[in-house]
């Protein structure tokens, strides 16, 4: 069973742990709704990418 060579000192477990970070999703506006959506994924508001409508998106509204 393996074990450990020895203690590891808190400088070197925080900085193996300095890289744990989140990363900010790529959010960008829709050319055609102006709305904010991810980018490179088709716009869940108007369902248009690219430029062309892939999803036919119901405009339901709650009154």
């Amino acid at each position: 069973m393996a074990l450990p060579k020895g203690k590891i000192s808190k400088a070197r477990k925080h900085s193996r742990r300095a890289n744990w970070k989140l990363t900010v999703p790529g959010i960008v506006e829709c050319p055609q709704c102006h709305q904010m959506k991810l980018a490179h994924r088709v716009c869940k508001h108007c369902g248009f990418y690219k430029g062309v409508q892939v999803v036919a998106v119901n405009e339901e509204k709650n009154a």
